[in-house]
């Protein structure tokens, strides 16, 4: 990957709906040179999809909240209920295992702080094996 290549990510991250002619002005290419080197980037898997920026607020998801969950039992049998029962919940945008304490980290998006409560009470108290449950709140988004 050379200075052209970063150049057309760099630009694609920003606006990934450029047109391929905008795009090859912007890094100084012909469209049809930069064309080819963006099916390559995409051919290789750097370039992985491209998605419409959509304001959560207008989907009924604009509170979100960082929850971060210690099991009281983390056999196989647990682990695997909880990340199947996870998937399935709308709710949670992302959820990452760790390593170390919390044993997860999620994301999740909802109206609002009664939308969060229901949530809570409903689905993530209901999980298996749940000891501490935390639950961060932004107070104001600085860099997103």
């Amino acid at each position: 990957m050379d200075r052209v290549d970063r150049a057309i990510l760099d630009h694609l991250a920003k606006d990934s709906s450029l047109a391929n002619v905008d795009l090859a002005d912007r890094v100084s290419l012909s469209p049809s040179a930069c064309l080819r080197r963006v099916r390559a980037l995409e051919k290789a898997g750097t370039i992985r999809g491209y998605r419409a920026d959509i304001d959560p607020a207008a989907l009924g998801k604009g509170f979100e909240v960082e929850v971060m969950v210690e099991l009281t039992h983390k056999d196989r049998a647990t682990v695997e209920t909880i990340e199947a029962r996870i998937a399935d919940m709308d709710e949670v945008v992302q959820c990452r295992r760790l390593f170390g304490v919390p044993d997860y980290l999620m994301r999740v998006a909802v109206a609002d702080v009664e939308a969060y409560e229901a949530f809570y009470m409903a689905k993530l108290a209901e999980l298996p094996g749940i000891g501490r449950v935390t639950s961060q709140f932004t107070m104001k988004l600085v860099k997103g």
